[in-house]
Formats: C-alpha cells, structure tokens, sequence
C-alpha cells in the first residue's frame, strides 16, 4: 500500500474517532443546551406530558417538596411565552432544541390556528394544554410528546 494511501486511511479513521468521542446522545444534547431554550434548572424539574383524545397537556414542575420561588416564576413565565408563541405557529423553541425534523413539528407549525392551546399557571411550575378535533393534529402532538418523552430522558414522565 502506497505511504499516501496508508496515511489518508489513518487521518480517516481518527477522524471518525474524534466523532465518535464527542457524539452525544439526544437526552444528553436536551440537558446540556435546555437552558438555551429554558430559563429554569433542568435538573431541577420535571416534564410531564400527558396525551389526551383530544390532544395533549404539557407541564413543567419542580421536582420535590420545596418550592422555590424564583424557578417556579421563570417556569410560568417561560410555558406563558411559549404558549403564546405556539399559538402563532411557532415552534423556535423546540426546532431550536430538538431539531427541525422533530417529529409533530411541522404539522402542529401549520396547524396552529386549529389548536386550542391554553396556559395555565401550577403551585410548582405551569401546564400548556393542547386541544383540537382534527386528528392529524392529534396525532401530530401526540408523535411531538413522544419525542420530547425520548429526548427529555429522566428529565420527563408521560402521565
């Protein structure tokens, strides 16, 4: 084998090394860039998303006993944000965290004016509801809840 040949094959494979090393899975990607997108501690809380027939209801909790103050006012202030921005059809947030494929995404982005989505605050964080008749959208949301369970790993349940 010819000295260049061998040398471009060994540059390739530590190429494929370096990657490898620095790949991260979807959960760990969600939990070291959240607070991109989220404002609260991550690991302070809980993503609950509960798909209904109808559509779905997303919350965000503080784990545990103690209530503090200050993450459950950036917790309400964020899920009020971006209920409003939902309603609009848009979807930054997420694409921005999850990706532009998320699945769901682009269904519930053109489909927004067909979804009732509501905020509502918690005594430990704050609930999005999503609500349609349309079962596109239903399952859209449902699909996006799936994704968000997957991705959000120990940092979300489904109820």
């Amino acid at each position: 084998m010819p000295s260049h040949v061998l040398k471009q094959a060994i540059a390739a494979a530590l190429m494929s090394l370096s990657f490898v090393a620095t790949a991260q899975t979807a959960q760990e990607q969600v939990h070291q860039h959240g607070h991109e997108v989220m404002p609260f501690d991550l690991a302070r809380t809980l993503h609950i998303f509960q798909m209904t027939v109808d559509g779905g209801i997303q919350q965000v909790v503080l784990r545990g006993d103690v209530v503090d103050a200050e993450q459950v006012r950036l917790i309400q202030h964020h899920l009020m944000m971006e209920a409003a921005a939902f309603k609009r059809g848009d979807f930054t947030d997420p694409s921005h965290l999850h990706g532009t494929t998320m699945p769901g995404l682009q269904e519930l982005r053109s489909g927004a004016r067909r979804i009732q989505i509501t905020y509502r605050a918690l005594p430990a964080g704050a609930e999005i509801r999503f609500k349609t008749g349309d079962i596109r959208i239903i399952t859209a949301i449902h699909r996006w809840f799936g994704a968000q369970l997957s991705e959000h790993g120990a940092d979300a349940q489904a109820r």
